[in-house]
């Protein structure tokens, strides 16, 4: 299997939507990670897990100059108490180690949640892989994936 390809390079949902596959190797920083990517800062998509009760996770599509506001997710998710998992469960449930996770290819099926920011032009989300990325256009994105689009973050 060649670098850039991934379960989520390979997620069927991909091949009706025009998307490149950008492999670049590891990275230190978002900011990295966006110039490998040849993106802004803004475009670079971070998929967070959130846990919403015991084995009830949802997606959170992030731009990477914002961050989580959790009262405005607690808000749109209808919860009063969200938490992130640890490494091993957030593995467990995905299928990909911190770093590498997607909602593509993903080894469950989650909601997503998406940032109203992401359906804004061109973005880069992970591509399943360390250094491994997916461009697309954020409307398809969100489309393609069934996200719920809303205000859940605040900048960093």
């Amino acid at each position: 299997m060649a670098p850039d390809e991934t379960r989520a390079t390979a997620d069927p949902r991909l091949a009706g939507v025009s998307h490149r596959v950008v492999a670049h190797g590891p990275v230190d920083s978002l900011e990295e990670a966006a110039r490998q990517r040849g993106v802004p800062a803004a475009a670079v998509i971070k998929t967070m897990v959130v846990r919403r009760s015991e084995d009830n996770y949802v997606f959170v599509l992030v731009p990477g100059d914002r961050v989580i506001d959790w009262s405005k997710l607690r808000s749109v998710l209808g919860e009063r108490r969200l938490s992130m998992p640890d490494a091993d469960e957030a593995l467990e449930v995905t299928g990909y180690v911190r770093g590498t996770i997607t909602p593509l290819g993903a080894k469950r099926s989650l909601s997503v949640i998406t940032d109203e920011r992401v359906a804004s032009g061109e973005v880069s989300i992970g591509g399943g892989g360390s250094g491994v990325s997916i461009t697309i256009d954020g409307e398809d994105l969100v489309a393609m994936l069934g996200a719920d689009v809303d205000d859940v973050t605040k900048r960093r």
